[in-house]
């Protein structure tokens, strides 16, 4: 192997790969013993399965999920890493578990099919402020910790926020693994942990594949543009509104303004993902449209 950097392992597309493969369930596995409270035999099958959540109807949002994984029992796992954090991610972390719900469950079937779901979501941003643990468990429980059910459960895993000394957990080891990037640290996790030395190893074997690291350069690339053009957005639209409400002496010339300068540019940035090669399933996460006006685009731009 050459000397180039090793791949960040919290941007989606290496966690996927070293995370989400079927060859690598081992090392899955053992990072969700770190934090999960499931029976050791539910981790006897683990199955990636397809990540596409099932639309209800052709007006539906279409959802990708980064990871789906199916226990022994059929349980639903999610997980997702989100190097930003945006005002909505709750309310889209909700509907994204919600229809996890849903798509078990299909008309005349009893409500016993119903298996648990739950949701992991990574952050390299500071996704809950409201306390210093880089670790929340979210459940159905009351004030005084009575628990209505353990079938709906939300984790949430703060890269920030992790200490910068161990707290003697698994947990706080593959989090360390996750969010950083250089080899003292890298050879530090090997000696704890005998799977993240597996792990590190597919991260070299990925670093060290120019195909791999071309796609990765690509969708980092088309990310920075989608950030820089969303802010664009915010300002240039929010400037056209402002000065088309003030000619015309109307409030809505303002909301107008922000919504066609909003407009112009989501469309710019969908057109600079598809020119990188990104795919339809990121462009969705990066703009919030449904996967049927991004293909849509392609249609027109093509024809």
């Amino acid at each position: 192997m050459d000397n180039k950097p090793l791949l960040p392992v919290k941007s989606d597309f290496v966690f996927k790969w070293i995370f989400g493969d079927q060859r690598n369930i081992d090392i899955l596995e053992e990072f969700l013993k770190s934090f999960l409270d499931i029976p050791d035999d539910e981790y006897e099958r683990l199955t990636i399965v397809d990540p596409h959540i099932k639309k209800e109807s052709e007006n539906d949002k279409f959802g990708i999920l980064d990871i789906k994984i199916n226990t022994r029992s059929m349980s639903v796992i999610h997980i997702e890493i989100q190097l930003q954090v945006f005002p909505e991610l709750k309310q889209r972390t909700i509907y994204g578990h919600s229809k996890l719900f849903t798509e078990q469950i299909s008309s005349g079937q009893d409500w016993s099919v119903i298996n648990r779901v739950i949701t992991i979501i990574i952050t390299d941003e500071i996704f809950i402020p409201d306390n210093s643990d880089y670790f929340n468990q979210f459940r159905y429980r009351t004030k005084n910790n009575t628990e209505f059910t353990n079938l709906s459960e939300i984790i949430t895993i703060d890269l920030n926020k992790l200490p910068p000394k161990t707290d003697g957990t698994k947990l706080w080891e593959w989090t360390k693994f996750i969010k950083s990037s250089n080899e003292e640290d890298f050879q530090m996790l090997e000696q704890r942990n005998p799977q993240i030395k597996k792990a590190v190893a597919v991260l070299k074997e990925l670093s060290a594949d120019e195909r791999a690291r071309m796609l990765f350069e690509a969708q980092e690339f088309a990310r920075r543009d989608a950030v820089a053009l969303m802010k664009k957005a915010k300002t240039e639209g929010w400037a056209e509104g402002k000065a088309e409400g003030k000619a015309e002496g109307k409030a809505e010339g303002k909301a107008e303004g922000k919504a066609e300068g909003k407009a112009e540019v989501v469309n710019s940035i969908v057109k600079n993902a598809i020119n990188m090669g990104m795919d339809i399933s990121d462009i969705v996460k990066i703009t919030g449209l449904k996967h049927e006006e991004i293909q849509e685009m392609l249609k027109d731009r093509f024809n």
